[in-house]
């Protein structure tokens, strides 16, 4: 028992290490890079493959901590009070575009695959599409269409980069012993 937490452990370091640096990466060499926040995301490659591998309760709590590493990997985008804004509105975007947006990638575990299809994949990513849509509109007063099609522009990439390579890492990666 103690070895198996042990070993999960080890695992969940290695996945938020992987993160941490992919984020970085991506951020330092601005692929799809946004203005205002949002890029191609590489690092969420770690976070959907730990969901997979450890579940999706282990996968959220990775999840959640590479929220909080995103303040040392790039720039975090939030409201400020000047745009009119409460506290506790600042707090909800905040919570929909960080916590929420990809903490949503840990439950990709949950939803079934078909093949080399992995629906998890699919579907963590257009949800977090549909929160960035709705922060945009709601909070940064984009017109639904602008938000649309700003945030589409990274996250349709990140997920078609998704749909390829989870498949691929995990079947091969499933096939080491290290990794059972």
């Amino acid at each position: 028992m103690k070895n198996n937490q042990t070993r999960d452990i080890a695992f969940m370091g290695m996945y938020l290490a992987l993160f941490f640096v992919f984020d970085w990466l991506s951020n330092t060499l601005g692929i799809l890079q946004m203005p205002n926040g949002g890029s191609l995301g590489v690092g969420v490659l770690p976070l959907l493959l730990c969901s997979y591998h450890l579940g999706w309760k282990k996968g959220v709590l990775v999840c959640l901590i590479a929220v909080l590493m995103m303040f040392m990997t790039g720039r975090v985008y939030v409201v400020q009070n000047s745009d009119g804004f409460a506290p506790w509105q600042i707090a909800i975007q905040f919570l929909m575009e960080y916590p929420v947006a990809f903490g949503i990638y840990g439950i990709a575990s949950i939803f079934k695959n078909y093949g080399y299809f992995y629906s998890g994949v699919a579907i963590t990513n257009l949800i977090r599409l549909v929160l960035h849509v709705i922060a945009g509109t709601v909070f940064w007063g984009t017109p639904w269409w602008g938000s649309f099609t700003y945030n589409a522009w990274y996250m349709i990439p990140t997920m078609i980069m998704c749909l390829i390579l989870i498949p691929l890492i995990y079947e091969r990666l499933s096939k080491t012993s290290a990794f059972k």
